[in-house]
């Protein structure tokens, strides 16, 4: 529904019931406004139809109100829009309905109109539907229009408002506001004139909706409501192909349908919702089967009540035609029915017998003088007693003859009870397989009933169809099948999911072993170093534990490679304070000695142990830092004998050379002193020079 919500409605945002809160309006109507809700106890969007100030303030009215909404709430059928609840706020009467997300019938007929003959059927055969399904519980509508038929965004289409009009119709024959109840382009005649209405009355509601959906217009205009309303009463509804405006021929028997479903008098008309829906349904399977104009078929069509049951019935008394084999209707009436209605020849202004078929009916000769259907009238005609002007002659001759004529009679009573018994056998016994795909279980349980089969379920998962709603029947909807045959519905699961399992901390084959148990696959699996993870072991994975996942959806993991290793860089001979920063900063433990090194300056690194290869963060790298050489003082040798000083030096530790400090005089051999001199630190190692005198 279009969403039409004005500025300022002082109803939108209040609660009615203390539990529906409305939020915009939909739509406002002769009596009452639509709005769009949220039901808060069950956290769901319905339809509220709040009645107009006024109509709330009669007990009795209120009270009826009740009791048919009650009624209306037990209906549940596919193309019936559910009551969910009623009550009154504040001394308005409202009812909560189904919300159905789509567009009216009547925005269909102002864009599309006027519509082929299929596809005008194929809008009002599941309104009738819907009316049968009403018709069978005692409900009648009395408000059919395109109004009230929505169609929703997945193409069902539902009838709304079932219960509220005939509430308000039991009150009165108009509205407190003094409007005439029911949109009056589509009123049939006994509302207007007795105030009654019957499932008859909806089957003339619909013939009109039918009418309009072929011809893109009413069959009936005037300047006011008044006006209108007895144009039904005074005027029979034309066949829809004398307008002339459909781009498709609209063949005779979908004329002599909406003929029969339109006629002023209701007795004329299919008894109820389900009588019209057989010859709906007869009509589009015709259609589909590409028929032209068939006489035949528009006669049992067009006929009265008498043409939905199965024996042969005489011609209307007011159009005498002989039946024969191919003009028979199929039913026989009852006493206390109206003589059937067929399509004879209507005579033209000379007398003469046109030569296309036409409608006539009891009705026809009433508009032509000018006067509204008597019905008693009719009926007295036709109840008049009539006796007989001759007596029976009971010559053998005559005898004879009575007896062949008694015994053609015979032959034809059984030819006739033979066409009776091929019908049941050929086309009784069968029905049509209702098309349920995308309905819920429920409903379509209850097109099922409606449509006399049974019902069997098997369940599978749906990526497409929401749980509890049909994905497929056996047989497929439009297949014959047996009445009381059962149809097999394969009942959405919704989708199929499985939890995602824990695979952290596993070692990598458990992991894939649990994917599979899972019914989910092994995606991308990488490696990756981790410092306290041990290898092997899975360290993440792309899908959280729980997640819904699809059957067989791939899961991706990272599985732990351990430590990542370092490569071990040499220090020897380099100052010990970078080294050991560098392999700190690497992730390794620096460890460090001290020693004297008479090669390696003090400060540097003699040593490294590992010096080479790779390790892992942690590991312990051992330095040997010099301190330089040992330090020894200078022995005093001064006045020791050359040997004496050399040995007292080597022993020291130093490298001895001999130096004389005499010159071209007389040397003994004594040591004078030492170079450097003596108690001088030198290290150890170091050549010392002996002077000697």
């Amino acid at each position: 529904m279009s969403t039409v919500t004005p500025v300022g409605d002082p109803l939108v945002g209040h609660v009615f019931g203390d539990r529906y809160r409305l939020v915009e309006r939909l739509a406002r109507g002769g009596m009452a406004t639509v709005y769009r809700a949220v039901d808060t106890r069950l956290d769901r969007v319905v339809a509220v139809k709040v009645m107009h100030e006024g109509l709330g303030d009669d007990l009795d009215f209120a009270r009826k109100f009740d009791r048919e909404a009650r009624a209306a709430a037990r209906l549940s059928h596919p193309n019936i829009v559910a009551v969910f609840d009623q009550g009154e706020d504040r001394g308005r009467p409202y009812i909560v309905m189904e919300y159905v997300e789509g567009r009216t019938l009547r925005q269909v007929i102002a864009n599309q109109a006027p519509l082929s003959p299929e596809k005008a059927l194929s809008y009002i055969e599941p309104v009738v539907k819907a009316l049968a399904a009403a018709h069978e519980v005692g409900l009648v509508h009395c408000d059919v229009k395109p109004e009230n038929v929505i169609i929703s965004d997945r193409g069902v289409v539902k009838v709304a408002d079932f219960g509220l009009a005939k509430a308000v119709t039991g009150q009165t024959v108009t509205a407190t506001q003094g409007l005439l109840i029911g949109t009056v382009s589509y009123i049939p005649p006994e509302l207007v004139t007795s105030g009654r209405a019957t499932s008859r009355s909806d089957v003339y509601s619909a013939g009109v909706v039918l009418f309009e959906l072929l011809t893109g217009r009413k069959p009936h205009t005037g300047e006011t409501p008044i006006q209108v309303a007895y144009a039904h009463v005074h005027a029979d509804v034309p066949a829809p192909s004398s307008l002339g405006r459909n781009r498709v021929a609209i063949p005779d028997y979908v004329d002599a349908l909406v003929a029969a479903c339109t006629r002023r008098n209701p007795a004329e008309r299919p008894v109820d919702g389900h009588a019209m829906h057989l010859r709906v349904a007869r009509a589009r399977k015709a259609l589909l089967r590409g028929l032209d104009d068939d006489q035949v078929l528009a006669e049992r069509l067009g006929g009265g009540p008498a043409a939905d049951v199965a024996d042969p019935v005489p011609a209307s008394p007011v159009s005498p035609v002989r039946p024969d084999a191919r003009t028979m209707p199929i039913r026989s009436r009852t006493p206390t029915e109206p003589s059937s209605w067929r399509f004879v020849p209507r005579p033209d202004a000379n007398g003469k017998r046109l030569t296309a078929s036409t409608p006539v009916s009891p009705v026809d000769i009433s508009a032509h003088e000018g006067r509204p259907y008597d019905t008693d009238r009719i009926a007295a005609s036709r109840t008049s007693p009539v006796r007989p002007l001759v007596r029976v002659s009971q010559a053998k001759v005559h005898r004879r003859r009575r007896g062949l004529v008694a015994l053609v009679l015979l032959l034809l009573v059984g030819l006739a009870g033979g066409g009776g018994a091929y019908y049941y056998v050929a086309e009784a016994r069968w029905t049509t397989t209702p098309a349920l795909d995308a309905l819920s279980e429920q409903d379509a349980r209850a097109a099922l009933q409606t449509a006399v089969l049974g019902a069997g379920v098997a369940r599978e998962f749906s990526e497409t169809v929401t749980a509890g709603h049909v994905i497929r029947t056996d047989p497929t909807g439009g297949t014959r099948i047996l009445r009381d045959g059962t149809v097999t519905m394969v009942v959405s699961l919704g989708p199929e999911r499985f939890d995602a399992p824990t695979l952290v901390g596993l070692p990598r084959a458990d992991a894939v072993a649990a994917l599979t148990t899972s019914n989910l696959s092994v995606g991308t699996v990488t490696d990756a170093y981790d410092e306290t993870v041990p290898a092997g072991t899975v360290l993440s994975s792309s899908a959280e534990p729980g997640t819904k996942l699809k059957r067989g959806a791939t899961v991706d993991f990272v599985v732990s490679k351990g430590p990542k290793p370092i490569d071990i860089a040499s220090y020897v001979g380099q100052a010990a304070d970078q080294a050991t920063k560098s392999l700190q900063g690497a992730g390794f433990v620096v460890t460090s000695t001290q020693q004297n090194s008479s090669t390696v300056a003090a400060g540097l690194v003699i040593s490294q142990s590992p010096s080479s290869g790779q390790g892992k963060k942690g590991d312990a790298v051992a330095l040997v830092v010099s301190k330089g050489p040992v330090m020894v003082a200078v022995p005093n040798v001064r006045g020791k004998s050359k040997a004496d000083a050399t040995t007292a030096l080597t022993s020291a530790g130093f490298q001895v050379t001999s130096k004389s400090i005499v010159s071209g005089g007389l040397a003994f051999g004594i040591a004078y002193g030492t170079d450097p001199g003596a108690g001088t630190m030198v290290a150890q190692g170091s050549t010392v020079t002996l002077l000697l005198g």
